[in-house]
């Protein structure tokens, strides 16, 4: 799925907290029906411009905490942002020990290229780094590849933070719940 920021905010500038709370507002009304499975929403920033932190804060920030705080199939990430936008969202996401997806998309919508923005705790990092070498796993499987003294809830914590950061997905099997690579992407 993807969402045209410059058409839906009216402009290729994009600045101020009041006009990021009215892209926040029409960003939760266009959201989609929930999909079955998980899948990546791309909101595609190609044609902007300028985007201040103040409104990339109010807009893009609160609408990926709002749709995963839903425990959403979507997972919402950053497509097609100029040097200086992303520049801008460091400077929201960094304080705040947040990190977000930056994708490149083609003029057809397929991923090129991903990357994540921020900085993970070192024990977020190794989790990480575990799903995206093994793909789908659980938390006991992580426990086992490890073999340290870290308990199985533990990891479904680190798991659960990440999905929650739009950085992995989770899918509940039963009373197992599962995780995977959402984004194929480098660092």
């Amino acid at each position: 799925m993807i969402l045209d920021v410059a058409k839906l905010a009216g402009s290729e500038i994009l600045s101020g907290a009041p006009s990021g709370r009215q892209l926040y507002a029409k960003l939760v009304e266009t959201l989609p029906e929930e999909p079955a499975q998980p899948e990546p929403l791309f909101l595609d920033f190609r044609g902007v411009q300028i985007a201040t932190a103040s409104f990339l804060r109010e807009s893009v920030i609160a609408f990926r905490t709002f749709v995963r705080s839903r425990k959403s199939n979507y997972y919402p990430a950053i497509a097609n942002a100029v040097t200086d936008i992303i520049d801008d969202l460091v400077e929201v996401v960094q304080p705040r020990g947040d990190v977000l997806m930056l994708c490149v998309l083609d003029v057809d919508g397929e991923l090129i290229r991903c990357r994540r923005i921020g900085t993970l705790d070192p024990m977020q990092q190794l989790t990480f780094d575990l799903v995206s070498r093994h793909g789908e796993t659980t938390a006991t499987r992580l426990m086992e590849i490890e073999k340290g003294d870290v308990k199985v809830t533990a990891w479904n914590n680190r798991l659960s933070s990440l999905s929650s950061l739009g950085l992995i997905s989770e899918q509940s099997r039963g009373r197992t719940k599962t995780y995977k690579p959402i984004f194929a992407c480098g660092r």
